[in-house]
């Protein structure tokens, strides 16, 4: 049974300082923050006319300048087709050539933004993209799900793009999908033919707040609703919901209650805090550390107060379940990614072993971040990959 959540949004500092922060509760327990700079310049899924500065052939890179002078990574590795707006127009990339991209990851820390050439336009349930013409459908969708939304979703391919349905779109009527589908392809021609028109370095697309266009990650079951106590993020909710997600802007409401805010009625700053320790307690005395480094993030599992009177391999076995869980939440929590390496409590039985794995996998199955769970191995370390999507938690905090 899916749990239903709400989506807290608060806004924090003064003036220059100021800083808005999202929370997603699910049953009363924090499980997704993200820290936004409230006049930060956005670049994430921003698309932009570009040209290229220089080719570096021995990292089969380029890369692009795009508006206010930022240097991005491309890489040539990917085999793509350049979307050229003036160059010659063949397959070889040269200095001087002009590229309608977009920004597909941030900068992190002295890596410098990167960018393609496989525009995507995202929805909640569908994604237009120039990259592969043909239909994709999530891997967490049903066989029968699969069937009934690929039925939906073949009319809507083009010459011009592709469309991958998302995990969202399960149970979800044809109509819906269809209404969803006219408006993204309405902005994504407005992109091809009227932006390609503008002048070098210009912004020709500029997605919706990071905050706002997050909601569309959240499934309909989950997202009972979508609170604020801030004028300003009020307005830019409802008109994005309006435009983007208009079944979902009843869930949308105001806060105004002047005796306690909406911070200290859910807790999150408290929530905030907590997440950027390296300690953290289990019910049962037990805690993890987690040490991300340069490479990969460390989690290791320890007994701690954990005053357990059974037989030590139930003990164990409790402690690591406990720690599947938590873990789970904790790499939601504070958005870590890449590789992740994790010392559970040494277990000798397999059978307990394989417990373990089976529980963890389907912990980290509710993540909407795509989350592999690799293997044991013969130490008896865990190893798990999560996909990159933003910054982590910790390097919001600092940004």
């Amino acid at each position: 049974m899916e749990k239903n959540g709400k989506l807290l949004l608060i806004k924090q500092g003064e003036e220059a300082q100021e800083r808005i922060l999202s929370a997603f509760y699910e049953d009363g327990k924090a499980v997704e923050l993200s820290c936004f700079g409230a006049s930060d310049t956005q670049l994430l899924g921003n698309i932009y006319i570009g040209k290229v500065k220089n080719i570096v052939k021995n990292i089969e890179a380029a890369f692009i300048e795009i508006e206010g002078g930022i240097l991005c990574y491309y890489s040539l590795r990917e085999h793509e087709t350049p979307f050229y707006i003036k160059g010659n127009k063949s397959s070889k990339l040269s200095p001087g050539d002009e590229l309608l991209v977009q920004v597909s990851r941030e900068a992190v820390k002295t890596k410098a933004p990167t960018v393609t050439c496989n525009l995507n336009f995202p929805g909640k349930y569908l994604v237009l993209t120039t990259g592969k013409k043909q239909l994709g459908l999530s891997a967490k969708l049903s066989q029968e799900e699969k069937e009934r939304l690929r039925g939906i979703a073949e009319p809507f391919l083009t010459e011009k793009f592709g469309v991958i349905v998302r995990t969202n779109a399960a149970q979800i009527p044809g109509e819906i999908l269809q209404e969803e589908y006219q408006r993204i392809r309405g902005i994504c021609h407005r992109v091809l033919t009227e932006g390609i028109h503008q002048s070098c370095f210009s912004k020709v697309y500029q997605e919706p707040p990071a905050y706002a266009a997050g909601i569309r990650n959240l499934r309909k079951e989950q997202l009972l609703e979508i609170i604020t106590d801030e004028p300003h993020i009020y307005e830019t909710l409802s008109q994005y919901l309006s435009v983007y997600q208009p079944e979902d802007l009843g869930k949308l409401r105001f806060y105004q209650e002047e005796e306690l805010t909406l911070d200290r009625l859910y807790g999150i700053t408290a929530n905030l805090n907590q997440a950027l320790k390296e300690r953290v307690w289990l019910k049962s005395g037990a805690y993890l550390i987690i040490q991300p480094t340069e490479a990969l993030t460390v989690v290791d599992v320890n007994t701690g107060k954990y005053d357990g009177h059974k037989k030590l391999r139930e003990t164990f076995l409790r402690i690591n379940l406990e720690a599947a869980q938590e873990l789970a939440r904790q790499l939601r929590l504070r958005n870590l990614s890449g590789i992740i390496v994790v010392d559970f409590i040494d277990m000798e039985d397999r059978e307990d072993q394989k417990t373990l794995m089976d529980a963890l996998e389907r912990e980290l199955k509710k993540d909407p971040v795509k989350t592999v769970l690799v293997d044991m191995t013969p130490l008896g370390l865990v190893e798990l990959t999560r996909k990159k999507v933003r910054k982590t938690l910790k390097e919001q905090v600092e940004a």
